[in-house]
């Protein structure tokens, strides 16, 4: 009897042992899991936070990955859209030439001939090189060697001096100096050494569109009534065919010829007048830039920056605005009154002012305006 109370008693102290041994095991998983879980939250938490982080960063965070993605795509496919401007300039000068010039030496007064020729040769030429100006002509990149600059930040991605007005080009992966955008049209970013060649190509680009949308007005309105005619005529042919007798006769066919003439005045007045809209409203935007001192990024730092000091009653003023007339000046580099033909109208490969390191007073700036704050 004391034998099966002795067992009965050792089995419960083991049961006993084992049920307190199951719960420490528990509470210490328990404890393990929680561990992880603050721990992880911290991790997570010292990865996101920052002192200035608002709805702008998370967005950003956000679309990040869509942001890689036009990067790339735009790096791969700049070289398609450079082909793409080529071919349809070619195209249009080339029905130019073919189609419309002969039409015009026969039709129109010498003196219509002569504006025309000079005219339109001129915007040509003007057109090619500013364009192969603003391809070839790189930006301009800050110096990797610190101490060639002082009083400069650091770009967190470049990892190397970065002066005013230089921002970082995700694309090109590279600083570039007083950086306006990257243009895939171009291939290349819009900087410090190729903004004029940029700016001048879109507006004689649209000068030109304009040029061609109104003179080929008239020929365009005819060629669209005669592809029409075409078009009536043809349903006629098919149903002559279709119900053909001995006594009927196929109305007459345009040639060849003349429907790759009517068909080509009327691509070249619709691409002309569609380039015309668009990028004479991309010109009068960077034209309103220009005239405030402002690349495209600063303009919306600027804004910012207004916008926040106007909540503390202080008005901003840009530190790198002239005055409209001399930022055109400066812009255009125009230092004497013969450079606006010179420089301007004529093509000119000069320099910018400066060397968009530092932006010291240029010399066709005859006041200087001393900034209210800088940026």
């Amino acid at each position: 009897m004391r034998s099966r109370q002795r067992m009965f008693a050792a089995v419960m102290r083991l049961l006993l042992k084992c049920l307190r041994l199951g719960r420490r095991r528990r509470f210490k998983l328990v404890r393990q899991v929680e561990r992880l879980w603050h721990y992880g939250h911290l991790c997570l938490r010292s990865l996101l936070y920052n002192s200035f982080t608002n709805g702008d960063v998370v967005l950003d965070s956000l679309f990040e990955p869509v942001y890689w993605l036009v990067d790339h795509v735009t790096r791969w496919f700049g070289v398609v859209f450079v082909a793409l401007v080529i071919g349809l300039t070619s195209s249009i000068v080339a029905i130019v030439y073919i189609c419309l010039l002969p039409l015009i030496l026969q039709t129109y007064t010498p003196a219509w001939i002569c504006w025309h020729l000079a005219y339109g040769h001129w915007n040509l030429i003007m057109i090619v090189f500013h364009y192969y100006m603003a391809i070839t002509t790189s930006p301009g990149h800050p110096p990797q060697a610190k101490n060639d600059l002082t009083g400069v930040s650091i770009c967190r991605k470049c990892i190397a001096p970065k002066p005013a007005r230089t921002h970082h080009c995700s694309i090109c992966n590279r600083c570039v100096l007083k950086m306006d955008h990257h243009c895939p049209w171009l291939n290349n970013c819009v900087g410090h050494y190729n903004h004029r060649y940029f700016f001048s190509f879109c507006f004689f680009m649209t000068m030109g569109c304009i040029y061609c949308s109104i003179s080929g007005w008239e020929m365009f309105r005819d060629a669209y009534a005669a592809i029409e005619r075409m078009k009536l005529l043809e349903k006629e042919r098919l149903q002559v065919a279709a119900n053909q007798t001995y006594y009927q006769t196929p109305p007459p066919t345009f040639s060849f010829r003349q429907r790759a003439f009517h068909k080509s005045v009327v691509y070249l007045w619709v691409l002309c007048s569609s380039v015309a809209l668009a990028l004479g409203a991309l010109t009068l935007w960077h034209a309103a830039l220009i005239t405030r001192g402002e690349t495209s990024i600063e303009r919306h730092i600027n804004r910012k920056e207004r916008q926040r000091l106007q909540k503390k009653g202080k008005v901003f003023r840009n530190p790198y605005s002239y005055g409209s007339w001399d930022n055109w000046k400066v812009f255009l580099g125009v230092d004497v009154p013969r450079h606006w033909l010179t420089r301007v109208l004529l093509p000119s490969p000069h320099l910018p002012h400066g060397t968009g390191l530092s932006w010291d007073l240029p010399p066709c700036v005859m006041e200087q305006r001393a900034p209210l704050l800088a940026i």
